[in-house]
């Protein structure tokens, strides 16, 4: 089934300020959240599609990336972070940090009067992990796979990241009885209000650790690294976020891991400069080459493209090479190599050099005689664009 429109979805406009989405998003949260809709698979995935179209509009890279290519522009490390795969539990856990305690675990939907005794366990998620990787234009070109070997917070070997010494120091929370929420209420000018909040005995886990792993201390993760393998599409840009799911911090206790978010740098290039997917080069010709015109190779990223110049060429002139440049990100489309030629002067001659030029010093056809409708350089590069 194809994917809705991710404004649509939401119920706001391409012109949506960050608030009004967020505030959009959080409507529907309430509206199909499983405390609302227990049993209704079709609230569910509406619920699990509000998440997803917000994870995309929420985020400057990834709106662009959506508003520029549509669904088709979000594969590749760009896409949602949520989708209708995507587990109930971390959504919730999102919302939670997103909104406040209020829309905590399934039971955890407060000023709704939810009685249902059936609440499900809260899962504690690790910390996201940032790194930065610098990229070469050949890489960013091609796209590449790096294999890094990130710092981060591992499962404690010893308990298998369960925190406790061994199976049997395990055991339900007295508090709330293995449910990881416990129900409270206050009475309000409304009448008695009920609200189902997380167990601050256990943390929301249902668990409770009588003896702590000694390594660990009964955290459940302990210092380590991990040999991580990334994927990094072509067309990347410098300062693009990429998102590695569950490779982050492991959580305490056996939860979900965090996330890698990895930063993209663009390593200075020695002759190319670059501006969105299009290329720049600055190329020089001698002036013989300039006054008889040649053939010549115009150095590309990779290999050389075979160019006629043509004779009378002037400094200043601009060739535009077509589909040389950098490829747009999950798309076929390429930029273009811009090359700026400039005539090479020398700046010492020989007495036989000189003598040479002297010859045409005082020839009429040696003197500059601009075309009028000749334009500057900037202006021939931005027709390109027009």
């Amino acid at each position: 089934m194809a994917k809705r429109d991710y404004y649509e979805v939401l119920g706001v406009n391409k012109s949506a300020t960050p608030d009004e989405i967020k505030k959009a998003y959080r409507k529907k949260a309430m509206e199909f959240h499983p405390d609302r809709n227990p049993g209704n698979k079709e609230a569910e995935e509406k619920f699990k599609e509000a998440a997803e179209a917000y994870d995309v509009l929420s985020n400057a890279d990834k709106k662009a990336r959506y508003d520029q290519f549509g669904h088709e522009g979000l594969q590749g490390g760009m896409g949602g972070g949520f989708s209708a795969e995507s587990d109930l539990s971390s959504i919730l856990q999102h919302l939670q940090d997103l909104f406040g305690s209020s829309f905590g675990g399934f039971g955890g939907f407060s000023g709704f009067g939810s009685s249902r005794g059936d609440y499900a366990q809260t899962t504690r998620r690790g910390s996201d992990v940032r790194i930065t990787v610098k990229l070469t234009l050949e890489e960013i070109a091609k796209g590449t796979v790096k294999k890094l070997k990130i710092p981060k917070q591992v499962a404690c070997p010893t308990c298998n990241g369960s925190g406790a010494k061994d199976p049997s120091s395990v055991v339900t929370c007295p508090t709330c009885h293995g449910r990881g929420h416990v129900v409270q209420q206050q009475r309000s000018m409304f009448g008695i209000i009920q609200q189902t909040v997380v167990c601050s005995n256990c943390h929301g886990t249902g668990k409770m650790i009588k003896e702590k792993c000694p390594d660990c201390r009964g955290i459940g993760t302990v210092k380590g690294e991990e040999i991580v393998t990334i994927n990094i599409p072509a067309g990347v840009m410098d300062g693009m976020q990429l998102r590695e799911r569950g490779k982050g911090n492991a959580a305490p206790n056996g939860g979900a891991n965090g996330d890698l978010l990895i930063a993209i740098t663009e390593a200075e290039h020695a002759i190319f400069e670059r501006d969105g997917n299009n290329l720049y080069l600055n190329y020089y010709i001698s002036f013989p080459q300039a006054a008889l015109g040649d053939n010549v190779e115009i150095p590309l990223l990779e290999g050389k493209a075979r160019v006629k110049l043509q004779p009378g060429t002037q400094s200043g002139q601009v060739l535009r090479l077509q589909g040389k440049g950098l490829p747009e990100l999950n798309n076929y489309r390429k930029g273009d190599l811009i090359v700026n030629v400039i005539v090479w002067i020398p700046k010492s001659l020989s007495k036989e050099e000189k003598n040479t030029i002297e010859n045409f010093k005082n020839s009429d056809n040696f003197s500059p005689k601009p075309d009028k409708n000749d334009k500057s350089f900037f202006s021939k590069v931005r027709q390109f664009f027009n």
